[in-house]
């Protein structure tokens, strides 16, 4: 189990690797191309050592690679896997704890996520009111300037929904989730409107869990799981725990919870049935 910048550094390496292969090449011959000791070209693929985003293009320009999208990729890897690179939570380093933003750096580059969530609504279809009761109540004691920052993060994150093409994302709930009064009746009425406003968008796949349904696989836990466009095994799983986060990334762990979120798709109601049951809940 390793954190989640060390895995994907691994997994950059291992795809780096692959790609060299691909085009014929030793790393000896491909280090004399670059100009670079033998050596580093093995550090990186390894996962010993950080690549910076430049040098996975001149990488992939050696190993003639055009795909565009895994190019964009893997530069983008390469920057939240411990190289130096940022995106626009950089900003906020001072604010947000390194486990944070190596969430929302997952975020940002998947092209689907998975989660299921059994206290409160996911980051990414949060109402601002919402956002703001949660981070007061979980967090507590921040100084109005801090809670006010933190929750601009959960909104600006949001933006993965609206990017082209959009992040495809699919949230299981625990129907105890829509009735706990975060924030109180109207956060609460505001926040359920606008997740049957969202829940129909072609992107977004949110099922309901009623509470008819009982115990059921996950109940003690929310995870989410991350994939990624072209390489699968990529893949990671994250848990979050009250002081720390836990990334999963082996295949035995993937399948697992992968094969527990179908069986959860399953057992919760339809996309049509839990707008429903939404739309019922909002005017109560």
């Amino acid at each position: 189990m390793l954190h989640g910048p060390v895995v994907r550094r691994r997994k950059l390496g291992e795809e780096l690797r692959s790609l060299r292969h691909t085009a014929g090449l030793t790393s000896r011959e491909a280090a004399r191309l670059l100009g670079w000791h033998q050596s580093k070209v093995s550090r990186i693929e390894t996962g010993a050592s950080g690549v910076k985003p430049f040098d996975v293009a001149r990488l992939l320009d050696a190993y003639a690679v055009r795909d565009s999208r895994l190019r964009s990729l893997l530069e983008v890897l390469a920057g939240s896997a411990g190289s130096g690179g940022a995106g626009w939570w950089h900003a906020y380093r001072e604010l947000i704890p390194p486990q944070y933003r190596d969430f929302i750096s997952l975020e940002s580059q998947a092209c689907t996520v998975r989660t299921l969530e059994t206290s409160v609504v996911p980051g990414l279809l949060q109402t601002a009111g919402y956002a703001r009761a949660v981070t007061s109540a979980s967090l507590g004691g921040l100084s109005e300037d801090r809670l006010d920052s933190l929750v601009e993060v959960r909104l600006t994150r949001q933006r993965v929904l609206r990017t082209d093409p959009p992040l495809r994302f699919a949230a299981v709930l625990d129907e105890a989730v829509l009735h706990r009064e975060v924030g109180g009746p109207e956060v609460m009425r505001d926040q359920v409107r606008h997740l049957a406003r969202v829940s129909q968008l072609p992107h977004v796949c949110l099922q309901l869990l009623p509470f008819s349904v009982g115990g059921y696989v996950g109940l003690t836990g929310s995870f989410v799981i991350f994939s990624f466009p072209n390489i699968s095994d990529l893949d990671v799983v994250v848990l979050d725990h009250l002081t720390r986060s836990l990334h999963l990334e082996r295949k035995e762990d993937l399948d697992a919870y992968s094969s527990a979120f179908r069986a959860l798709q399953a057992h919760a109601l339809s996309p049509e049935r839990s707008l429903d049951l939404i739309t019922e809940i909002a005017r109560s």
